[in-house]
């Protein structure tokens, strides 16, 4: 049993590595009151590229290749949100050559509610692999990784992956 075990978390993990993913970084929706009244809080650009940080490293240490997005950034530049731009995303993964689309966005209703995606497609099918989404409660740097380290621990790589 214990070789079985052991056969079936090597051939897991074997798969993975070197699966190559495209993440796209984390987009913010921001239809508060708040940003309206008084504009962008910069501590919101700092956490989009805390959270980018945290979901590029996890899977890295997960054994996926991030692949660079360089070519195709004229592609990438022509949406505003590539979470939601009805597989634009899988496509320009497939151009570089990656297996897997990764996007996120981060939507901000106001500084007490704001809710937290990710989302991993697999690029031949289009079909949503893993993913998951998260409310959280409060605009903080805690609260921000909080909701990411959620969704990355129980809907990303869960103990059954492991």
């Amino acid at each position: 049993m214990r070789l079985i075990l052991l056969i079936v978390l090597l051939t897991s993990a074997a798969a993975q590595a070197g699966e190559k993913v495209a993440f796209f970084g984390m987009s913010l929706l921001d239809s508060s009151l708040q940003t309206s009244e008084l504009g962008r809080d910069p501590s919101e650009v700092v956490r989009l590229q805390m959270l980018n940080v945290m979901v590029s490293e996890r899977f890295r240490d997960e054994g996926y290749e991030l692949v660079g997005l360089d070519a195709a950034q004229t592609d990438i530049d022509r949406h505003v949100n590539l979470a939601k731009c009805y597989g634009c995303d899988i496509r320009i993964a497939k151009k570089l050559g990656a297996d897997f689309s990764l996007v996120g966005e981060v939507q901000k209703t106001s500084n007490m509610i704001i809710a937290m995606n990710l989302q991993l497609r697999d690029v031949e099918t289009g079909e949503l692999v893993k993913g998951g989404v998260v409310d959280i409660r409060g605009n903080t740097d805690d609260t921000w990784r909080r909701g990411m380290r959620y969704i990355l621990n129980n809907r990303i790589f869960t103990k059954e992956d492991q």
